[in-house]
């Protein structure tokens, strides 16, 4: 099961900059079709609560240009469960979400919010959305988004990325388990957070994976080497991991 490795690139972080100084530039939409053109399989977008970075107007304009899928990333909200099923995008992770947060933090909490997901899930399925739950690798949200009926997991890789030497190896195998249980029970398995071209070849490498969202790391090499480099090196080094 080590086929194609799909690669989703997040584009908030263009809108960060943008929202810096206010404007419209530069624009993420923009930045989309850049690295959809450099290989990018898809591309991921945050809607915060505070729109700290993607504004409504950019769905907007992602769902009316973009021509490769587009992963709305949003809260168990009722306020984002509106937005996600009047734009039906391709496909939207549930994520957590805090205001004083800088970036997501960890996993959702899946198991213990099993009751408040529930009718979510359910509604945005029914609205022909792939529905993909951003969790730790832990066999107890695994079974959590087993139960939700999620077909699709995506496993929270910052603790990886943050670690090193053999405890980092320790995470790996923890992912690596966790990707291999989700696959068995009929769970498609997605990674990202804090991805980098030095450590994404041991994650990409995990033959369950199927697809990688990567974002700040991508828009901050950008400034070195251009999006489109930076987003076909990434592609490279995920390919080269598959062999």
């Amino acid at each position: 099961m080590s086929g194609l490795l799909r690669l989703g690139v997040n584009i908030d972080h263009v809108a960060t900059i943008r929202n810096a100084r206010g404007g419209d530039h530069p624009d993420p939409v923009r930045a989309a079709f850049a690295a959809a053109a450099a290989g990018a399989d898809g591309i991921t977008a945050h809607l915060r609560e505070d729109r700290r970075h993607i504004r409504d107007e950019d769905i907007s304009a992602l769902m009316r240009h973009l021509e490769v899928p587009l992963n709305l990333e949003m809260a168990a909200t009722e306020e984002m469960l509106e937005i996600a099923l009047r734009h039906r995008p391709h496909a939207a992770c549930i994520v957590p979400e805090k205001r004083e947060e800088r970036t997501t933090e960890g996993g959702l909490d899946a198991a213990g919010q099993f009751d408040h997901l529930a009718p979510i899930v359910a509604r945005l399925s029914d609205a022909g959305i792939r529905v993909s739950l951003f969790i730790e690798p832990d066999a107890r949200q695994i079974d959590a988004a087993i139960r939700l009926k999620a077909p699709v997991v995506e496993f929270h890789t910052g603790r990886y990325a943050h670690l090193e030497g053999e405890d980092c190896a320790i995470e790996l195998r923890r992912i690596a388990d966790a990707a291999a249980l989700a696959s068995k029970n009929g769970i498609e398995p997605h990674a990202g957070h804090g991805l980098t071209f030095d450590n994404v070849v041991p994650v990409a490498a995990i033959p369950q994976i199927r697809e990688l969202n990567i974002g700040h790391f991508l828009i901050g090499e950008a400034i070195f080497i251009g999006l489109g480099e930076s987003v076909t090196r990434m592609r490279t080094l995920m390919e080269e991991a598959r062999g």
